[in-house]
């Protein structure tokens, strides 16, 4: 058997391991590892084999959690979790209303801004949209307006946190790819707000074509700006983390630790207990652990692919089609829609970017082709940091679309009265967002491309 056979056989099993429930982590560290055992066997012997297969393996959770890159993770985490704790989501929530409550399906509109303005300081779709849940479905429904319009929007909006700085997945993306941190998670904030206003854009069409989103009025310009100091944290550590990055003032752990000090200091003045602090460093160590588990076990798997040439046989592959480049492009993230039905964000994205990135980059010339030479375009940073937001956003996609869509099932937790499958009718129109949405950026890789090239 080649080391080539031997590759597809274990990703087959990895397949079935996870279609069948085992977690990402433990099915790819498990099929990593008899994997690297198969190859050194027949190399060397089962006995030398065996062992030198435990030692590589070994080795890589500590040698892969050392990295400082990763420190960024926990910051962001505890950012997000700290603001939650400390209530800063309904004071968002309220000045979104008042300020917005005046358009058709006003309150869903509001409820999208600020489901973003939270992204930018929790980095996590699911908790986005648990927070929201609580917070603006009770709000909407006492407004009048539909259980499944209510459930969908706070399902979509949870979705932003994906592509919003600081945002957990771009960051992971960003190791597994070694590109730079922080232009990464300056290359979504522009793309999450085009996508943030093709939702509010899709909502006020609906709104005003169903009638079961009316307006809310009745708020003085005195109360619309008595809502404003509520939403200061939020806009303070967005700057914090957001002109760090542009600029090069800090590295992204530390923009991440002095964002996670503000939201600290204000929770405290603003009354937060040592008890819910304990509670929400508890839920950031729960959330690392898992995360770096999950980059631990996937990471085996990762170094028993490069032994067996499974990237390089589909680079190859890909660049030997006879399709125009942006037709295979379409292609792979057509692949990722349906992969995504099956599988959570995080694991799709680590599983498969050590086979699909080679393939993506070669397609357009290589790590250093220039612009001119390319085939999108653009440079081979560039599109790396391209294809990057444009994996991210086809999660987001995912994570509104049956079987798995994982805010939507999140949103019928928090609201047993509204049936996961009106949650899924609701996000129709989302998932149409999201598709202009994803259509844009591969028409203007500007909207992705040009605030990285800018910074200093």
């Amino acid at each position: 058997m080649t080391p080539f056979e031997v590759g597809l056989l274990m990703t087959g099993v990895l397949l079935v391991l996870v279609v069948l429930g085992v977690r990402v982590a433990f099915a790819a560290a498990f099929t990593g590892l008899v994997g690297l055992i198969v190859l050194f066997s027949l190399k060397m012997g089962f006995s030398k084999g065996f062992f030198v297969a435990l030692q590589m393996a070994g080795t890589i959770p500590h040698s892969k959690s050392v990295t400082y890159a990763l420190s960024v993770l926990p910051t962001f985490i505890l950012i997000g979790f700290l603001a939650f704790y400390a209530g800063f989501t309904k004071q968002l929530f309220e000045a979104a209303k008042r300020w917005l409550g005046w358009l058709p399906g006003g309150m869903a509109v509001g409820t999208v801004f600020s489901t973003a303005g939270f992204a930018a300081v929790s980095g996590a779709s699911v908790a986005t949209a648990a927070v929201f849940a609580r917070v603006a479905i009770p709000e909407m429904l006492a407004a009048g307006y539909s259980k499944r319009l209510s459930a969908a929007v706070v399902a979509a909006g949870g979705t932003l946190a994906s592509l919003i700085p600081p945002s957990a997945i771009l960051v992971i993306y960003a190791i597994l790819v070694e590109q730079s941190v922080g232009k990464l998670l300056i290359a979504g904030f522009l793309p999450g707000v085009f996508s943030a206003l093709i939702y509010v854009g899709i909502i006020v069409a609906v709104a005003a074509w169903r009638g079961d989103a009316p307006p809310v009025g009745g708020f003085t310009w005195k109360e619309r700006f008595e809502s404003v100091p509520g939403t200061l944290p939020i806009i303070a550590v967005v700057a914090i983390i957001f002109c760090s990055f542009f600029f090069g003032l800090a590295t992204p752990t530390e923009a991440g630790s002095l964002g996670a000090f503000v939201v600290l200091v204000v929770a405290f003045m603003k009354g937060m207990r040592t008890k819910q602090l304990g509670q929400a460093l508890h839920e950031t160590a729960k959330l690392t652990v898992m995360i770096f588990t999950l980059i631990w076990g996937v990471l085996v798997y990762v170094r028993f692919l490069g032994f067996a040439g499974l990237p390089d046989a589909f680079k190859d592959f890909i660049v030997a089609l006879d399709y125009s480049p942006w037709v295979v492009m379409v292609c792979i993230l057509l692949a990722y829609a349906v992969l995504g039905m099956f599988m959570d964000a995080i694991g799709m994205l680590i599983l498969t970017l050590p086979v699909v990135y080679p393939a993506v980059m070669a397609l357009n010339g290589g790590e250093g082709v220039s612009a001119a030479d390319s085939a999108f375009g653009m440079s081979g940073e560039a599109c790396s940091i391209w294809f990057g937001i444009l994996v991210v956003k086809m999660a987001e996609l995912c994570l509104i679309t049956p079987p798995i869509g994982l805010n939507c099932f999140v949103v019928s937790g928090v609201r047993p009265d509204i049936p996961v499958q009106e949650v899924f009718r609701g996000c129709v129109p989302f998932f149409v967002a999201d598709v202009l949405t994803i259509a844009g950026l591969l028409a203007f890789p500007s909207i992705i491309t040009i605030l990285p090239e800018l910074m200093a």
